[in-house]
């Protein structure tokens, strides 16, 4: 699967994307990532926002500039391309959209990141992008949901998780984990695993992880 992310701080993802399972996956070429900086298409001495029409706070990112980043994109088959922009009113994103995206067998996925008051709304429209939000808060920029979309989508490729993280990644979910030491002194008291994750009964475990 291919990744073309549209934004103005493409150095923001630098040191993500060389890590972990992500990493692996850019590295094993299950993934690619390019970047498309919009800054790169505007003239000398010209901003890469402007003032809202209509008054109001913020400044706005200038429709042309996204454009023409939107257009170095090689798309090749529009059919498999899904294009996202991000956007705080936008659709939810959650895991079952990523796997709804590679069950789909989409092979591009362009997301376009804003900052400041946003976008010009005339690039969502141009672009026939679908707004998403990655959940009900503001953030500076468009830079980490990418990141959260880019991260999600990845593990449900085939092939980009190891044998072991597919098994946790399928596994009943737990919001307490805990490893050795059994008990864990700390300051004069005694911190010990929960008895029955140290019994070996695996539906009395399973039962206790499902209530957490």
């Amino acid at each position: 699967m291919r990744f073309y992310i549209i934004t103005i701080f493409p150095q923001a993802f630098d040191s993500y994307l060389k890590e972990s399972i992500v990493g692996r996956a850019i590295r094993g070429k299950k993934i690619v990532v390019k970047f498309y900086n919009p800054m790169d298409f505007c003239e000398p001495k010209k901003r890469v926002d402007d003032r809202p029409y209509g008054g109001g706070p913020g400044m706005v990112l200038r429709p042309e500039l996204f454009l023409k980043a939107f257009s170095k994109i090689k798309i090749k088959d529009k059919k498999k391309t899904k294009i996202i922009l991000f956007s705080p009113s936008g659709k939810k994103f959650n895991t079952a959209y990523a796997k709804k995206l590679v069950k789909q067998k989409y092979t591009d996925i362009i997301l376009i990141s804003g900052r400041y008051e946003g976008i010009d709304a005339r690039v969502k429209k141009i672009s026939k992008a679908e707004e998403i939000s990655i959940g009900d808060y503001v953030l500076t920029g468009g830079e980490l949901p990418a990141m959260v979309l880019l991260d999600c989508i990845s593990r449900q490729i085939p092939g980009v998780l190891g044998k072991y993280e597919s098994l946790e990644e399928e596994r009943i979910s737990s919001s307490e984990v805990y490893t050795r030491p059994e008990v864990l002194k700390w300051k004069g008291k005694n911190h010990k695993v929960p008895k029955v994750l140290l019994s070996g009964h695996h539906d009395k475990i399973s039962f206790w992880r499902s209530k957490r």
